[in-house]
């Protein structure tokens, strides 16, 4: 492992809501100190230890946290080993009330350092330490969503220690459940295990010569943005997805954590567009749009195929399909079952509370919000969607 990169005071940034920097040390049975430390870091100090670890991804991102959840509301939990970070989890904090909170860890804590073996221990300090600052010090409920999967070699462990540590598994049922394609093998053996009927239709868009762009820059996004706001308005699904959100994103995004764009098209227009997270060992599946013409030329398959190509030139170990409801949208479950990949489901999100009390406020200041975001869609629904090219 390399030396750590350790950020300086004046690097460091302490939100009202944060009473400067929380520091614990421990020592391994070896003797090896541990220190953890819970502050809120800048941007592209974080983004540089983000990167040192395989399991990072785009919602461990600083810019993520910034743009749907506030600067403010962020903290970032480092765990060192001797001279090495272990561990790192970005934290959103969020006060319900003057005595009441929520800590919130998506897809983290990241333990995985690159070209190395998932860590056990450094999971277990990490909870610990987001178990002490969280929920003892300052009194919140703490969430979270670890970035393991059922299927992997590291969730009877993980799982485990959690429960040890007296989180409880809130709501297994609703966890993440996605496709996650392995691109180790070389580019000939993922193609052969593309369904017959997906590779057909691949080799179909390859034939239509379709014109494919890519790219991290603004233009290409907006571009997307144009085409997406198409489907949209053909289809008229509701969703609570904003992918303009996701272009502020982009802007905050450091150089080598840019969301990655493709386009393919003939004759001036898009048929189809692409957006991937980058970040960490697996490229995560985002967003997607498909025009009336793409339908016709199969332009999507075109570029999820561009998109593994990609992937994995960039060293990416597996391509994460974005999720996947058989029952609610059997069609996109069709076309990324054939892709060769395998059904994974995460463990779930883990509830470490201060007390009932906490855990019942919080329940019902989300019942609360739920009925709120569902007043908010209807009425938006009464507004007309924007045409094809409106920003």
């Amino acid at each position: 492992m390399g030396s750590a990169y350790k950020p300086t005071c004046a690097q460091i940034q302490k939100p009202k809501h944060m009473i400067g920097e929380t520091t614990l040390t421990t020592q391994t049975p070896t003797g090896t100190e541990i220190k953890a430390s819970c502050v809120r870091i800048e941007p592209g100090v974080w983004s540089t230890i983000l990167a040192q670890f395989d399991d990072a991804n785009f919602y461990q991102t600083y810019a993520y946290g910034s743009v749907c959840w506030g600067d403010h509301n962020l903290g970032h939990l480092v765990i060192r080993n001797a001279n090495d970070v272990s561990a790192v989890a970005q934290v959103r904090v969020l006060r319900l009330w003057g005595w009441c909170g929520v800590a919130y860890v998506r897809w983290g804590p990241c333990v995985q350092r690159r070209r190395s073996a998932w860590d056990l221990l450094a999971f277990r300090k990490a909870l610990e330490a987001l178990a002490d600052e969280f929920v003892r010090r300052r009194r919140c409920v703490l969430r979270v969503i670890p970035n393991v999967f059922c299927e992997d070699p590291e969730a009877g462990p993980a799982h485990a220690t959690l429960l040890e540590l007296g989180f409880r598994n809130h709501k297994p049922k609703t966890a993440y459940r996605t496709i996650r394609v392995d691109l180790t093998p070389p580019l000939d053996a993922i193609r052969k295990k593309l369904e017959p009927k997906w590779r057909n239709q691949l080799n179909a868009a390859l034939r239509n010569n379709l014109e494919v762009v890519e790219g991290q820059d603004g233009q290409l996004f907006r571009q997307f943005l144009e085409l997406y706001d198409e489907m949209m308005a053909r289809k008229r699904f509701d969703t609570t997805v904003d992918p303009r959100q996701f272009a502020r994103i982009q802007e905050g995004l450091r150089v080598h954590e840019k969301m990655f764009i493709a386009l393919a098209g003939l004759g001036g227009r898009w048929h189809a567009g692409v957006v991937v997270g980058c970040v960490g060992a697996t490229g995560n599946y985002l967003l997607g749009a498909t025009g009336v013409e793409g339908l016709k030329t199969k332009a999507s398959y075109l570029l999820q195929w561009r998109i593994m190509e990609h992937l994995r030139s960039r060293g990416c170990r597996a391509y994460d399909l974005g999720g996947i409801n058989p029952i609610a949208n059997p069609g996109v479950y069709h076309f990324k079952a054939g892709m060769g990949g395998s059904e994974v489901s995460q463990l779930g999100l883990y509830e470490l509370s201060p007390s009932t009390i906490h855990s019942s406020l919080l329940l019902w200041a989300e019942w609360i919000y739920r009925l709120y975001r569902k007043y908010s869609r209807k009425k938006s629904t009464r507004k007309p969607l924007p045409q094809a090219g409106q920003l």
